[in-house]
């Protein structure tokens, strides 16, 4: 984790950090089909994905792999004197690579764009979530916070 004293501090930097590897194997995406009621065969059905699929077998939701943006970017992140973070959403999101169950993803995340507003400052962080062993990452997306100065 990066640790920053302050927006000053985080605003001064465009590389913020890399997390930690995560498994996200069958166990995962079962649970994330459940969840969001996505049960395409692509996804939950290893015997069927290994005969019919061109990945050889089940792969990871695109909304999977996207939800661990927010994962890495809170464990890459900590910004001191921040008693708010507002998730303006996605601004871009681009799934360059399938994630095959099984595989592990980290992220890197990058300052990408800042402002200053009243109280705080407006963000836009790209996360590259990153395939352990692969050059070309499962995913880029760009997200948009606010995040406001004030007692934690």
């Amino acid at each position: 984790m990066t640790r920053f004293t302050g927006i000053d501090d985080l605003l001064d930097r465009t590389e913020l950090g890399v997390s930690d590897w995560h498994l996200v194997d069958q166990d995962r995406i079962d649970r994330f089909a459940e969840v969001t009621g996505d049960h395409q065969w692509i996804h939950t059905d290893p015997e069927r994905a290994a005969r019919e699929s061109p990945f050889g077998g089940t792969i990871a939701h695109g909304a999977l792999t996207l939800s661990l943006c927010m994962t890495f970017l809170t464990e890459v992140v900590q910004v001191d004197g921040i008693s708010l973070v507002v998730n303006g959403g996605f601004d871009k999101v681009r799934f360059q690579a399938p994630v095959p169950a099984g595989t592990r993803l980290r992220g890197l995340v990058t300052l990408r764009e800042s402002r200053r507003i009243d109280g705080g400052a407006r963000l836009v962080l790209r996360t590259r979530a990153e395939i352990e062993g692969s050059t070309r990452p499962a995913c880029l997306a760009d997200q948009i916070l606010a995040l406001y100065a004030g007692p934690a």
